[in-house]
């Protein structure tokens, strides 16, 4: 299988370089994505609403790599402030709760923009892997 990336439309993506995730062999790799709706360009304030979006974002992008949530095997979540944990976690709780990935929440000093809560990242199988 050919590497192959996936682009969601954000004018990140071409203005910094990067694909949102790159499928190669059966694996996908999804670059951190934070709340942004990308069709408006909105982000809500609150943590846990930015992480709904960011899981809305990765389902999209996982299911145009031939993959999905149920086959993510790694997460690492990253929020600039402790108390953004305990609302996150809930929201991963939801999606990932009989999934249950190897994953990770790192307290970060601050992403790209102040505005942003909370980036998620994440390596997923792919639904019907080559071979």
């Amino acid at each position: 299988m050919s590497r192959r990336l996936i682009s969601t439309g954000s004018p990140f993506e071409t203005a910094f370089g990067y694909s949102r995730a790159v499928v190669d062999g059966d694996l996908v790799f999804v670059s951190g994505t934070t709340g942004y709706d990308y069709v408006t360009m909105t982000l809500p304030e609150d943590a846990a609403d930015q992480a709904r979006n960011i899981f809305r974002t990765l389902d999209a992008v996982l299911t145009e790599a031939g993959s999905s949530l149920s086959q993510v095997v790694r997460a690492q979540y990253f929020v600039t402030d402790r108390s953004y944990c305990d609302p996150v976690l809930a929201v991963c709780g939801e999606v990932f709760g009989e999934i249950r990935p190897a994953a990770g929440i790192y307290v970060v000093l601050g992403l790209l923009k102040p505005e942003m809560k909370v980036e998620i990242e994440v390596t997923a199988r792919l639904t019907h892997p080559s071979g």
